[in-house]
């Protein structure tokens, strides 16, 4: 069982974006996304072109927003869940990755508390059988501000499905950039960095799969031409952000 965790204001819906692909483990994390103990939420599985696993969401229709769409990447899936969303909070959640039953809950009080519009938060790294590996909690912050943009344009520390977003932040810096076929997600925080301010939840809420299959092991060589390419494309805005 949860902890019972206290809200400020009366409680928003939360919407949570599950992008799909061929991916074994997608059961698990719409699991753990309708088991959240913060009663107002929507799941919603977006399902890239995916050929395989079908059967594994099939069950779960009725008690989720199912989008089924052409394969686009990782950034068109989560746009066209942002687009179909009816959430006060947007969050991510790999379809390989699983959410701590009290994420949700806490992470709304977080940014309430704060009047937050951006947040991310700390870790745990699992196996493909579930087992928490690489020791314990994983998650970096910086508390200076000019400090978090210097190391964000180093790299990204950012774990996306950590993060929860005010819906309000894409009319402000637009959809994820669907060109971007893994850094999507880096793309986004630079741009979010030139508005808003990220706080830390220094409490490990998501557990983050690491397994044969995943993405960032299949595909590191193209992962650094991006991250490459997204560090160019900011560096000088967010340099003269520093500078003001």
């Amino acid at each position: 069982m949860g902890k019972e965790v206290k809200l400020v204001n009366q409680d928003p819906l939360v919407s949570i974006v599950i992008p799909f692909y061929n991916c074994a483990y997608v059961n698990q994390a719409i699991e753990s996304a309708l088991g959240q103990s913060y009663p107002h939420i929507e799941v919603i599985v977006v399902n890239d072109g995916s050929t395989k696993y079908l059967d594994k969401v099939s069950p779960y229709f009725g008690r989720i927003v199912y989008v089924s769409k052409r394969n686009g990447g990782t950034g068109s899936a989560l746009n066209a869940g942002i687009r179909r969303a009816a959430g006060k909070y947007f969050t991510w959640l790999s379809s390989d990755d699983l959410y701590d039953p009290d994420k949700v809950a806490k992470q709304v009080a977080f940014m309430q508390e704060r009047g937050a519009s951006a947040s991310y938060g700390a870790y745990y790294h699992i196996d493909s059988n579930n087992c928490r590996v690489m020791g314990g909690k994983a998650g970096i912050t910086y508390p200076e501000r000019d400090q978090f943009i210097k190391m964000m344009l180093r790299g990204c520390f950012i774990n996306g499905c950590t993060v929860m977003l005010d819906m309000n932040v894409w009319k402000e810096v637009g959809f994820f950039n669907e060109s971007l076929k893994y850094t999507q997600d880096y793309d986004m925080w630079m741009r979010l960095l030139h508005k808003y301010d990220f706080y830390y939840l220094d409490e490990p809420l998501v557990s983050y799969r690491v397994h044969a299959e995943m993405g960032s092991q299949k595909y590191a060589g193209s992962i650094t031409k991006e991250i490459y390419q997204v560090q160019y494309n900011y560096r000088k805005s967010l340099e003269a952000l520093l500078h003001k």
